[in-house]
């Protein structure tokens, strides 16, 4: 760390001082002072872009930042090294030391605000549960989470810490219409819109909302990323199976994936492709790249879109199909799945991989089953047999939801999630 924290010095010769990230060890970069280390030519612009908003790079001093690119817009030669924040600060006691040793870790990221701290970490506790390789965590936050996220995560038994690591980031959005990203449908939610451009060091990612619950490993789902072909970069579950009860289809107001659209609650991203690729568009003739496209197009959209960042992702694989991976629904599976009749068949044969509980059904009586699945992970003590203090808690809760449309086919959600705990069980 300290040699890339020098050649990062000594190129830009910056005073630096942030809350812009915390590792899993509790180090923020607000702890740092870091001196001027030697003048670098201020004179040189790299490229004019939007900034973001708090304390950050200043790369002249003679000039407002928001007239300089930010940390994460830094082209990768400038200095040799773009990567500050996420390569300097990380915890390699646990994860990374697996990973020497053969181990893949998967990467998972996810942006929490409001309200969404113990969601997240319930969401957080499955992925851990049922992963037989090391997770590395990057969660995005508002300022007053971070320390609940770190204490809490600190707080699990040393022999889970063991087997993921972590990086809390702070929200950051670009300085120009600041405001209507960070109210984008719900607060913070478009940041997902800018991951490819922060964590620029990161090759490929698995982005999920907080209200989704893991039944099996994230290896499994993370495993996808090898059936995509040369020119696919994403991959999600369609919004609908069925086109008559599709919302896309019958009420956007403007272009959208395919036949019922796509949903962008668990969405696996080929990061450097998609910092690579140029994309068609209908803002311009011209192609352009994903940095290039995102202010554009909410001005264009922002007063015809409903889902906010779900629909802008929609507009760009309207226009590039051959870009998106589609997965079927058991790896998103939500209550329009069940509510008006299963109509999720790949779940039918297989059991549901992925929960997502949207329009807040952990946290109300309208889809009971879902709130039953949530409640048994996270009542869970770590250490505990997980068939007896998870599955038939569990079992016994969906048995009394069966009045309802889901909890008529809750068979559905535990016949995934006994055989990752079986090979839990059977592995550990």
């Amino acid at each position: 760390m300290r040699c890339y924290l020098r050649a990062f010095l000594l190129c830009t010769g910056v005073a630096f001082v942030s809350d812009t990230a915390e590792d899993s060890q509790g180090r923020g970069l607000s702890e740092l002072t870091i001196s001027d280390a030697g003048r670098h030519d201020a004179g040189t612009v790299v490229r004019k872009s939007p900034g973001l908003t708090g304390r950050e790079l200043d790369r002249c001093k003679s000039q407002p930042v928001s007239n300089w690119n930010p940390y994460w817009r830094l082209p990768a030669d400038v200095c040799g090294l773009n990567c500050f924040l996420e390569s300097s600060f990380r915890d390699d006691k646990a994860g990374y030391k697996a990973e020497k040793q053969g181990e893949e870790s998967s990467h998972l990221a996810v942006v929490a605000c409001g309200p969404r701290l113990d969601e997240t970490l319930t969401m957080l506790k499955s992925a851990v549960l049922f992963s037989k390789k090391p997770v590395k965590f990057y969660i995005f936050a508002e300022d007053e989470l971070h320390s609940s996220f770190r204490d809490a995560l600190h707080s699990w038994p040393r022999s889970v810490q063991t087997r993921f690591n972590f990086t809390i980031y702070s929200i950051t959005f670009p300085t120009e219409n600041e405001n209507n990203w960070r109210k984008l449908f719900k607060p913070c939610a478009s940041q997902r819109l800018f991951l490819p451009l922060i964590l620029k060091e990161v090759d490929s990612l698995l982005y999920v909302d907080t209200d989704i619950l893991f039944l099996q490993p994230v290896e499994d789902i993370w495993a996808l990323f090898t059936e995509f072909n040369a020119s696919q970069l994403a991959a999600v579950a369609p919004e609908h199976e069925e086109p008559r009860i599709g919302w896309y289809n019958r009420f956007a107001r403007h272009p959208y994936y395919g036949q019922t659209g796509i949903n962008s609650g668990v969405m696996l991203m080929n990061m450097s492709r998609l910092r690579q690729t140029f994309f068609k568009n209908d803002i311009t003739a011209v192609t352009l790249q994903w940095s290039e496209m995102l202010i554009p197009l909410l001005h264009k959209y922002k007063l015809n879109i409903t889902w906010g960042d779900q629909d802008l992702l929609n507009v760009i694989f309207h226009h590039n199909p051959e870009s998106l991976y589609v997965f079927p629904c058991q790896w998103n599976y939500r209550p329009d799945h069940c509510v008006y009749g299963s109509n999720c068949k790949p779940a039918e044969k297989e059991g549901v991989f992925i929960l997502h509980g949207n329009r807040g059904v952990y946290h109300n009586e309208k889809q009971p089953a879902f709130r039953a699945v949530y409640e048994a992970i996270k009542q869970y003590s770590f250490g505990d047999n997980m068939e007896t203090s998870l599955l038939q808690p569990l079992e016994a809760s969906l048995q009394t939801t069966t009045n309802s449309y889901c909890g008529q086919v809750s068979h559905l959600f535990t016949k995934k999630l006994k055989q990752s705990i079986k090979s839990v069980i059977q592995g550990r």
